[in-house]
């Protein structure tokens, strides 16, 4: 880590406290009760993560045309993320420069032009002002006043904002993701369903619960009716049936040219295509088809599942006849959106080539089990018998990646500092 300060730069509460809390925390061990449950490490993980990271906020098809948007809030700032009349996709502050009110004010829509309720200030669809009125005076200029650009990036039909006036690196795992996800060609998808549930748990603990399966035979049958628990070869709970079902299916997608090897860049990504369970061939409750059309190139409908890991935000899981993208928002210190998208070619009928109910019945169930696994887990984190717990290095390790990622780039950020760019493993 190449040290460029040794004082903290933020404006959170309790700051140079929540460093010196992780730097002082015991590896391998869950974090100290104050980070799941305090709202001033809450205030500071938005300032020192969610504020400089680079966030996954959702899909190029939700935005087809020129004038189609999407919003959302990261903390305090509303976004709104829009299609230009050059097809580009750019986000901006969705911050009216006259006043600051906010301009798109529903989830998503179609507009010609972002114009403000409040006075019907208007601005194109690349944030340049272009009507304030004749009410500012000879001396006012629109060029003065364009919308807040956010920085944004795509990569294989996902869309990713930043929020820091620098972001950190991410082309290498964008030029992966690219590659991974080109046989879907998502452009041409659709979302066809989506659910938004609220975790009265820190966003933590939601990431924490979906980075091991150590739960998962307590707690999802019906996930475990597809779902191989593993998802490396080199897992040293791995049998050597599971090693041969994974060979056997590698060499079957490597004829058709379908990506699949693990790829990581340090702690923060990692992308692997793992087989479902013998004879499944989609994450429905009995493991048949989910959608008749098949995404983008595909050609056999049998492609596992390709596991996508972005934190601090996303968990994603591609098959083929559809794609599950999961979002997590933070809202308060022991609150979280997970929003859940079920992605289909742009073709598919409802009712005719899917059925809504199967296609979601899997993940409905998964998440409903993993919101009450993390807000018990929160209630007991509130107690006064809490302390940290150790986390099983095979079953659990998982966690620990997430726990050394989160703790290593809140305190790199905090300092000024700059953690390696992470090469692909």
């Amino acid at each position: 880590m190449e040290q460029t300060n040794t004082t903290v730069t933020g404006n959170s509460p309790k700051l140079a406290e929540t460093v010196q809390l992780l730097q002082q925390r015991r590896p391998g061990y869950s974090l100290p009760q104050a980070c799941y449950n305090s709202a001033e490490v809450f205030a500071a993980d938005m300032e020192q993560i969610f504020y400089k990271e680079w966030l996954y906020v959702g899909l190029t098809c939700e935005i087809p045309q020129p004038g189609n948007f999407i919003t959302l809030e990261v903390g305090n700032n509303p976004i709104t993320i829009v299609r230009n009349k050059q097809m580009g996709v750019q986000a901006f502050h969705n911050v009216c420069r006259h006043r600051g009110s906010r301009l798109c004010t529903s989830k998503k829509g179609k507009v010609a032009k972002l114009v403000c309720p409040y006075h019907q200030w208007t601005y194109e669809l690349d944030g340049q002002l272009i009507y304030a009125g004749n009410e500012m005076g000879d001396q006012f200029d629109k060029a003065d006043f364009p919308l807040k650009q956010v920085h944004t990036k795509t990569a294989g039909g996902y869309i990713f904002i930043s929020l820091a006036e620098n972001p950190p690196e991410i082309d290498g795992f964008l030029a992966e993701l690219e590659r991974y996800l080109e046989p879907y060609d998502l452009e041409n998808a659709k979302v066809a369903v989506q659910s938004e549930i609220i975790e009265q748990a820190n966003w933590k603990l939601v990431i924490e619960n979906n980075r091991e399966c150590y739960h998962c035979a307590g707690s999802h049958p019906e996930l475990l009716n597809t779902l191989l628990e593993w998802d490396d070869t080199n897992d040293p709970r791995a049998s050597d049936a599971f090693k041969a079902h994974v060979a056997r299916k590698a060499a079957e997608w490597d004829a058709d040219n379908i990506p699949h090897e693990h790829i990581s860049f340090g702690l923060r990504n990692r992308m692997v295509r793992m087989p479902l369970a013998e004879g499944k061939v989609a994450m429905t409750i009995d493991g048949s088809p989910a959608c008749q059309k098949l995404l983008g190139r595909v050609k056999e409908r049998d492609l596992g599942s390709l596991r996508i890991l972005h934190l601090p935000n996303s968990w994603n899981h591609g098959q083929g006849d559809h794609l599950i993208t999961f979002q997590v928002i933070p809202v308060g210190p022991q609150q979280t959106k997970v929003i859940t998208k079920w992605v289909v070619h742009k073709d598919a009928v409802e009712g005719v080539d899917y059925d809504v109910e199967k296609l979601r019945r899997v993940w409905d169930a998964t998440n409903d089990q993993d919101r009450t696994l993390a807000e018990e887990n929160q209630r007991g984190i509130n107690s006064i018998a809490y302390e940290p717990g150790p986390y099983s290095p095979t079953y659990e390790f998982g966690v620990v990646n997430f726990i050394n990622w989160y703790a290593d780039t809140f305190v790199a950020n905090a300092l000024g500092q700059t953690l390696p760019i992470a090469l692909p493993e």
